[in-house]
């Protein structure tokens, strides 16, 4: 019987360039084109990579002197960036620390901010009671008492952080002041709160409430006198 082609007995035979090989020698073959691959491939690798990669491959000990000083200037430079990565991390960690500790403290003291608020009109109804009280005679107890009643909340609210706003005879502070109208008074500099209609208070230094005030200007005559010095001068 004849054999089909490819085939010489038990052992099959593979055609290659026009020979006919057997299984064993195609492997062998191709281990050897395998590594004639790798071979290319290492051969077309960048000459910097290429001799940086062979470096690396030597042993220490067969290093020369120039080669132990290259890798200990690699090593240093190494260590150098890893530790500038480190202090900028341990920085941006402390900054974090210190953010989220201010923001804590910010919390704690400023957690009955909206409580205040509330109490303050309570404040300023007892105060209009004393000041109408006082123009009665005949309510002098009833003064007495609800002055007494505005002294207590006045020093529970202070124990808090509490403070009110210094308006009447100061300048006029937009950080701290609320001006509702101006008046013409020659007596004080000109932007001087002259009338205070609604107390401000601060918790803690930050403001809560502005206080509603009323500021000073010159009038019209001061204005026409200053001008006619100036002329004159």
């Amino acid at each position: 019987m004849r054999e089909p082609e490819g085939y010489a007995g038990d052992t099959p035979l593979f055609k290659r360039q026009g020979v006919l090989m057997s299984d064993d020698a195609a492997a062998k073959n191709v281990k050897v084109d395998e590594g004639g691959d790798g071979e290319k491939n290492r051969k077309d690798e960048p000459s910097g990579k290429k001799e940086k990669r062979e470096k690396k491959d030597i042993p220490i000990e067969k290093m020369t002197k120039a080669q132990l000083l290259e890798r200990v200037k690699e090593v240093q430079e190494t260590a150098l960036r890893n530790y500038d990565l480190y202090v900028r991390s341990h920085a941006e960690m402390e900054n974090m620390k210190r953010r989220f500790r201010k923001e804590k403290e910010d919390l704690a003291k400023y957690a009955n901010e909206s409580l205040v608020k509330q109490l303050l009109p309570v404040v300023d109804n007892l105060e209009k009671a004393v000041s109408h009280s006082e123009t009665d005679a005949s309510g002098g107890g009833l003064s007495e008492g609800v002055r007494l009643t505005l002294k207590g909340l006045r020093d529970t609210l202070e124990k808090a952080g509490v403070e009110e706003v210094k308006a009447l005879g100061e300048p006029f502070d937009p950080n701290f002041h609320e001006a509702v109208s101006e008046a013409e008074d020659d007596s004080v500099e000109p932007r001087t709160v002259v009338q205070e209609l609604q107390k401000g208070y601060t918790l803690n230094k930050r403001l809560i409430r502005p206080a509603m005030v009323v500021v000073s200007r010159r009038s019209a005559g001061s204005d026409n006198r200053c001008e006619d010095r100036k002329f004159q001068a």
